[in-house]
């Protein structure tokens, strides 16, 4: 596939799933009720659906997930003029958050029901710098190992082209959530 076939796959992908987020919860933070007794995959398979509210962050930031699966997680966003540091570039706070997101949620599919995760460690190393006139880029996150404690994942940024732009390893704390959130 060329990059312009990536690229117009990548933007269809991106519209269906906008429509959905649109026309579903909105942005907001999911309710106790809305969490209780689903999965992790359940749960992010329901934020693709817009069942469920998904982070407001994604507006603010202009990324959105497109893809979620047991032990991965893809999101695609837009670097633009928002993004750049005084260099003319995208932010380095910017990769780490879109990469942070996919990483977390690929750890979050592999939770059950009434557990929970929060990133003890995100290293992110920034190979290529990126402009805006990069105009999308995916964050495809994997996890590497899943335990009782500790959950580790992996992601990479890449363009439309293949071309990678970063990548990242995370090591989140799974701990049980409070019994509020789970009944």
């Amino acid at each position: 596939m060329t990059k312009t076939n990536h690229l117009e796959a990548w933007l269809a992908q991106e519209q269906t799933i906008r429509a959905l987020l649109d026309a579903g919860a909105g942005p907001g933070v999911a309710r106790p009720d809305q969490i209780a007794g689903k999965t992790g995959l359940e749960l992010m398979q329901a934020m693709l659906r817009g069942e469920v509210p998904y982070p407001p962050i994604a507006q603010t930031l202009d990324f959105l997930i497109v893809e979620a699966g047991h032990g991965h997680a893809v999101f695609q966003g837009t670097p633009g003029v928002a993004h750049l540091n005084p260099m003319g570039t995208v932010h380095g706070g910017w990769f780490a958050t879109l990469l942070d997101s996919a990483l977390g949620c690929a750890v979050h599919t592999r939770m059950a029901p009434g557990q929970g995760y929060t990133t003890a460690e995100l290293s992110v190393n920034i190979v290529r710098a990126l402009t805006p006139k990069v105009t999308r880029v995916r964050a495809e996150g994997k996890v590497i190992h899943c335990g009782r404690q500790l959950a580790t994942a992996e992601a990479r940024l890449v363009g439309p082209d293949g071309t990678l732009y970063a990548h990242a390893t995370t090591t989140c704390l799974v701990f049980e959530l409070a019994p509020q959130l789970t009944t």
